[in-house]
């Protein structure tokens, strides 16, 4: 079948359901219920004046179809004891069987998202540039989503493209006689402008009906998308004021008489305790998380109801009150479909706004997506198409790993994976034709999965597929070597741990083998790293000589906040990250001798 007519599938379905319920009398037995028919009688609770609306909600899937591996494929569960319990989570197939079992029993139901939907793929999506993704999300019925800072990875056009539909521009059709189809949901991006037209590049706001219930959505990425983006991938773009915006927006949906309001913001924060269903509101309401989504949370105006948030990757439903001291529910849920988020908005078709007392307010509750319930059939379907044609690309074998070599799912400073990746970076570009570089430093979130030794398909145990190398490193970034003196290479490990976003979530570059220091985390700021302790092989870097240093393009161009970067000299641009990383696991393993994971003991930590 083809992509366009996909388009109208549900509109088709919701009509003969509606269809099928006349033609058996359904509205007759609806409209003989009680007011106050309770929640899961097949109907959910509409007391007349006031009906519970279910919001599902989800966030930062980047499109992770297949159930993640290694320990990024787990939510953590606090039990009764204080003890805690890894769960395994995610993949689509179980996510979608998750949220339509929760539908069941609710006649208003919306699905909505918070961005980082795509992009930093694994490969069975990113080698089609999220086409997948993108499909699989209309299979999920997700209603409406905000824009994350990954959407715009590949560009504005590109993010069209997604919306709207139509082949890649240079690699056409993936599947003969298919033209993708595109978003069968709304993509909101309040707070991007197009600076030649000043207006926004997406549609800013988005009005969910059932009946004579509206609910107004606002979708907006954090204004520092710039900073840790690609500038292709902003280019001609403005990020204005995550507050600013949602407030100006707010005050429209008002105008045209939608009341109830529901923003979704790619920002969020940091609780307490990484296990999903762990109580934020505990000693007080919302006491038990930071960041930058707590500031956001309490200068949004009241007008908005609820916050979906993202992009930390973090589970949390914490209650932050707005500014005029209302309880208002504030929650993410997680990251690659391993969780959603179940959200009852109590509407009063009187004042045509969510009810927000501290008796009744928003109630959300973290549902895991596990894998011990049945596969969705259309979810499996999709993942085997698309398989099918990365498979011979992607099962061929890179490299062989003896145990599993954790990134993405460590919560140390130090990953193992991070270790490999900075090794495998000196060792391509340390030759003079090459670069001649002296030391490698890696941008953590640049690496986005976890090497697991246990086989994710045939290949067998141990095997380092390309697909799975893929995952780990999909942004397939240009590697570069430049002049840094030490005093900028100082200040670059300072800027880490400072700054308005890293120092309140640090971003600790992995290093190159040879490279030490220490991270006093007692101390704030810059002062939490050690300066007499950095060295190179041993001797103190010199902060008036010059090294010659390998990072990634994106680092060069000073992202995730590391602007000294951008003072660099005498660039030398080499091959990509992908196939260096790939180079190493041929260079140092095989199945005789598998590459173990490092001891990373590279950064001294004080605690």
């Amino acid at each position: 079948m083809s992509a366009t007519p996909q388009r109208h599938r549900r509109n088709r379905r919701l009509a003969l359901t509606a269809l099928a319920a006349a033609t058996a009398g359904g509205a007759m037995i609806a409209a003989a219920l009680p007011a106050g028919a309770a929640s899961g009688d097949g109907y959910g609770r509409d007391n007349g004046r006031t009906v519970d609306v279910q919001m599902l909600s989800f966030n930062d899937l980047h499109g992770t179809l297949e159930p993640p591996q290694g320990s990024s494929g787990t939510v953590t569960e606090r039990q009764a004891d204080g003890t805690t319990k890894a769960i395994p989570a995610g993949g689509v197939e179980y996510l979608a069987t998750s949220l339509r079992e929760a539908r069941k029993g609710h006649r208003y139901s919306v699905t909505a998202a918070a961005g980082d939907m795509i992009g930093a793929s694994p490969m069975v999506s990113g080698l089609f540039h999220d086409e997948p993704a993108i499909e699989a999300l209309n299979d999920l019925d997700l209603d409406v989503s905000g824009v994350g800072n990954h959407e715009f990875d590949e560009g504005k056009t590109e993010l069209r493209r997604m919306q709207y539909g139509g082949c890649h521009p240079v690699e056409g059709c993936f599947e003969y006689g298919k033209e993708f189809g595109g978003a069968d949901f709304k993509y909101l991006a309040a707070n991007v402008v197009d600076e030649k037209t000043k207006r926004p590049m997406m549609n800013p706001t988005f009005i969910w009906k059932k009946g004579d219930v509206k609910i107004g959505f606002i979708g907006v990425t954090l204004e520092g998308t710039p900073d840790i983006v690609t500038a292709d991938g902003v280019k001609g773009l403005k990020f204005g004021d995550e507050v600013e915006t949602v407030n100006k927006y707010a005050e429209e949906l008002n105008k045209q008489g939608v009341k109830s309001i529901v923003a979704l913001i790619h920002e969020g924060g940091l609780p307490a305790s990484g296990a999903y269903n762990y109580d934020c509101d505990v000693p007080g309401a919302g006491a038990g998380i930071s960041g930058a989504i707590v500031d956001i949370a309490k200068n949004i105006s009241p007008k908005v109801d609820a916050l979906v948030t993202g992009h930390t990757h973090q589970a949390y439903a914490c209650n932050i009150p707005d500014p005029a001291g209302k309880p208002r529910t504030v929650t993410s849920a997680a990251s690659y479909g391993r969780l959603f988020t179940d959200t009852t908005l109590t509407y009063d078709r009187a004042t045509k706004d969510i009810v927000r007392t501290p008796v009744t307010s928003p109630k959300a509750v973290q549902k895991v997506v596990t894998r011990d319930q049945p596969k969705a059939p259309d979810l499996t379907a999709l993942i085997e198409r698309w398989n099918a044609l990365a498979a011979p690309i992607a099962n061929r074998p890179m490299g062989y790993i003896s145990a599993d070599i954790p990134g993405r799912g460590s919560s140390e400073y130090e990953k193992p994976l991070g270790d490999v990746i900075a090794d495998a970076q000196l060792e391509a570009l340390a030759p003079e034709a090459k670069g001649g570089a002296q030391l490698a430093i890696m941008n953590p979130g640049g690496i986005r999965a976890d090497l697991a030794y246990k086989a994710a398909g045939a290949e067998g145990d141990g095997v380092v597929t390309y697909g799975e190398s893929y995952t780990v490193q999909p942004f397939t970034n240009m590697m570069t070597v430049v002049d840094l003196t030490g005093a900028q290479l100082i200040t670059a490990l300072q800027q880490q741990v400072s700054g308005p976003v890293n120092g309140v979530s640090p971003k600790i570059l992995q290093v190159s083998k040879g490279f030490s220091y220490t991270l006093d985390t007692t101390k704030a700021g810059a002062e939490r790293i050690v300066v007499d302790s950095v060295k190179l092989n041993g001797e103190a870097i010199d902060p008036a000589r010059t090294y010659r240093v390998a990072m990634n393009e994106f680092l060069a161009g000073g992202g995730d906040g590391f602007g000294v970067l951008k003072e660099h000299k005498n660039k030398l641009v080499g091959a990509s990250d992908l196939d260096i990383f790939n180079a190493y696991l041929a260079g140092h393993s095989s199945a005789a001798a598998p590459l173990a994971p490092p001891v990373a003991d590279r950064i001294t930590v004080i605690k």
